[in-house]
Formats: C-alpha cells, structure tokens, sequence
C-alpha cells in the first residue's frame, strides 16, 4: 500500500481568461510563484482552453509522489489542493471501483466528485482549500474547511476571469477586487454563487443542552490529535505552556510512548517554545516538557527583532490587525528556526478559546445563552485572526500547522454541550475553561503537572501585561 501523501501547499487557479497566449500561461506561472514559500518542494500547472490550475507543494507524507495538481483515471477533473483529508483511507473504501495513481490523501477529492457531484465536500474531515475544474463541460467549484484553518481567496479580472489563489499577493495585481472566501463554503460555476456547505447544529440560534461528558470529550480531542500525525517527515508541537498547546503536546507524547509509529528524529516529542527572555510562558513551557520529558527547544527573541520584521510579517500575514501582528511576529520568527532544525510540520493548540470560552473576558458573561454566542461569533471569525496567523505564520518558511482543536468532530462534541458547563463558576471551583480541564484531570495517570489556579491565574495575567508591553514598545519607539 502507499502511503498518503499529505500536502500544505499554495494553489492559484485561474479560469475563463480572455487571452490563452504562452505571454499569460508565463503570468500564471510568475503569480504562482508569489506562493512558493507554502509549497517549496515542487511546482506543477495545468492548462485546459483558458483555464489554469498551479499548484506549489510542501510535501508532508510519502515525499516522492502525489504532485499536484491532481485528477480522475482519465484525466477529465482536474484538482488543485492545499492541505490534508485525515479521512481518507474510509473514503477510498467507499470509492472501491475508481482507479488511484498516486497515494495522496488528496487525490480523493476528484473521485468524489466523479461519484456525488458537487455535494461531496461534507464527506472530507480535514483541513483544505480546493479547486476543481471539470473538463467535460468546463465547469468548476471551489470549496474551502469548515473553519477556514486553510485560507482562501476569490477574485475577478478585468476580462470576466474568476481566480483563486492561498494568498492574496497573486491575486492583486491582476484581479480588480478580491475577497476572503468564506469558511465552510463551496462555490459553484454552474450557479454562479456561493453556498454554505457545513450546516452543524450549534450554528444555530437555539442552545445546545448535550450533558457534560468528561470522557467523551477527552476521547474526541485525543482522536483528534492522533489523526494529525499522519507524516513522514520530522515534526513537534509549539508549546506555550498554556493549557491547550500542553495537551496537545502530552497526547502526543502518550501516544509516541504506546505505539510503534515511525520516529524520524529519535524517540521522543520535540516541543518549541519562544519568548522575550526571563518571560512567564518560557518557564511554563519548560516545567511541561520536564513533565513530558520532551527535547525542548527555548527560542528567544528580542524586541528589535521583532520590530525589524514587522514588515515582512506584514507581508506575509496580509493582515493590519494590530492583535494578530502581535500574535505572528513571534510565531514568524519561531517557524524560521523550526525550519531550519529540519522540521516541517508541527501541532498547536489554537481555537480552544474560543470553543470553551477561555478568554478573561468570558468571566463577564451574564448567562448561558450570551456565552454560547459569543463562543459561535469567536469561532466563526478565527479564520481572520488566529487561523490566519497560525497558517500563513509558519507557512511562510515553508511549516505546516495543524490545530487539532479545530478538528469537526471534535468542535460538534464541544459545541453540543449545554453551555452552563462553560460558564465560569468561583462557588463551585469552576475557572476557565474547566470543562477541559476536568476532563483531562486524570489522578492515576496525569497528563499534566498539577498547578494551582491563583498560580495560573498569575501566569495569565502576566503573559497579558507583557504582550501589553511589547506592543506599546513596537508601536510607540
């Protein structure tokens, strides 16, 4: 059997162009390149009439095949993709009379559509952004996660042309305007609009009243964690020391220690952290990798350092929130040094949060039914903030990031529960985020070392005074 090949990669398509001239297939190419920072291990394009799909790959799993863009046994749909199906294996079982020629993950995406039309994209549990073009009647979708961990955009020329691409630097100079396309979302030619595609019950207005079930949610975020480590490349977790990378980092670990999995880099985790020296989430991370006993990597970086890439961050990023600038510079600079250890994929632990209302600010919340709001507004805007960083962060040196809990089974499970669980309760013992907590406090097996809420409390708050301050050190030299 061959193994998937897993990609990260940037895709550009650009479809119905007013000149098929070898001039504008050298455009494409060019614009495509914008992108190669995603995908530096291989290039691909294909051109049919006046439609191109490019494609730049990171190679993740099985490196020697699986180069996009890819296609159906007889090369009538054609597929551009940028990121990783983890179900792929139960679908090519569903998909038993189609013919594969390469052992990516991805490449079920065109058979699915062979067998199901465009209603297909909510059979696909990963992270992805895709371009699919139909030769037999030049018809084309475009779908994006239900999240938005992938990022996405649309735009139309001048010529009546409609592009896609993973950043928006390919699409500026040539399109006359452009927007983010939206998460959970599948785009149609043959209708010519956009049309929600992921439909979970929280999404709507009434409250979720599922019981608190510990062990369900521990269950579901370790099967979320363990499907994402589908790679043959080396790879780690970005440990802050918060309570959500230090889960991630500790199922990892476990499930290292249990299982004879291929280890590329030895026989333990390798975890990275990154700080101002002397910083709270430094020393926090470090009495988790001790506990864990990780190979732990402190990365420091200085406040000039951080203000002399700004610029690029900015560049890369595409973004002027002031927050999410914050949030990258060190993200930016840690992916450069994981690089260049060798390491092209890592795990962390964004959008627990916004899921459990994690968030100092949710201590406020008057009753169950606002708190349940506000964690659906958080969740459905992360693709323009913590998605967004976390992506294009480490994707701009070539790393690839994946956020197990953003994964959809899991954030149905979460999201089902009756919000009073998540209210934040001082007469009860009950502080942020205690339904995750509660659910991983194991007494015979810890997979955390025990620290005391006013210590954490403690941390918090210092990790905020000093995010403050660099900002305010950036900002107003």
């Amino acid at each position: 059997q061959v193994p998937p090949a897993g990609t990260m990669c940037g895709i550009l398509a650009v479809l119905g162009v007013g000149d098929v001239s070898l001039a504008k297939r050298s455009r494409i190419i060019e614009l495509s390149r914008r992108l190669r920072h995603r995908g530096p291990d291989w290039s691909g394009i294909h051109s049919f009439e006046d439609c191109y799909l490019a494609h730049q790959r990171l190679a993740i799993v099985d490196p020697t095949s699986g180069d996009q863009p890819l296609y159906n046994e007889d090369k009538t749909v054609v597929v551009t993709v940028n990121g990783e199906i983890y179900n792929h294996e139960e679908l090519k079982a569903k998909l038993k009379h189609h013919k594969f020629q390469t052992g990516s993950d991805c490449e079920v995406i065109a058979h699915l559509y062979e067998e199901y039309g465009e209603e297909f994209v909510d059979m696909l549990d990963g992270m992805f952004s895709f371009v699919l073009l139909d030769t037999r009647d030049k018809s084309f979708i475009a779908a994006r996660d239900a999240i938005g961990i992938c990022p996405l955009y649309m735009g139309w020329g001048l010529d009546g042309s409609v592009w896609f691409s993973s950043e928006m630097k390919a699409l500026s100079d040539d399109c006359e305007r452009f927007i983010s396309f939206p998460p959970g979302h599948l785009y149609s030619s043959k209708t010519g609009g956009l049309r929600r595609w992921y439909n979970p019950p929280w999404f709507s207005e009434s409250i979720p009243s599922a019981p608190y079930d510990p062990l369900l949610i521990r269950e579901s975020f370790e099967k979320a964690v363990i499907k994402r480590l589908m790679t043959d490349v080396p790879f780690g977790v970005l440990l802050s020391g918060g309570l959500d990378s230090s889960l991630v980092a500790s199922v990892v670990s476990r499930h290292l220690a249990e299982t004879k999995v291929a280890r590329q880099w030895g026989n333990k985790l390798h975890t990275f952290c990154i700080g101002l020296k002397g910083s709270p989430d430094l020393k926090a991370a470090k009495e988790v990798a001790d506990y864990l006993g990780t190979v732990h990597h402190e990365l420091h970086f200085t406040v000039q350092e951080g203000i002399d890439a700004l610029e690029e961050v900015i560049y890369h990023i595409e973004t002027y929130d002031v927050t999410t600038i914050r949030a990258s510079t060190p993200m930016f600079l840690m992916s450069r040094k994981i690089k260049s250890l060798g390491v092209k994929m890592v795990l962390s632990g964004e959008g627990s949060d916004e899921i459990f209302g994690g968030y100092l600010y949710f201590h406020k919340a008057p009753n169950k039914k606002e708190l349940h709001e506000e964690t659906c507004r958080k969740i459905k805007a992360l693709h323009l903030y913590d998605c967004l960083r976390a992506n294009k962060a480490t994707s701009a040196w070539g790393l690839e990031a994946r956020v197990p809990f953003l994964d959809k089974n899991f954030i149905n499970v979460a999201m089902d529960l009756d919000p009073e669980c998540k209210m934040i309760r001082r007469d009860l013992g009950r502080m942020e985020k205690w339904v995750l907590r509660n659910a991983f406090d194991d007494e015979k097996k810890p997979y955390l070392p025990k620290v005391g809420e006013v210590h954490l409390f403690v941390l918090l708050l210092t990790y905020y005074i000093c995010s403050v301050m660099l900002i305010r050190k950036i900002y107003f030299l």
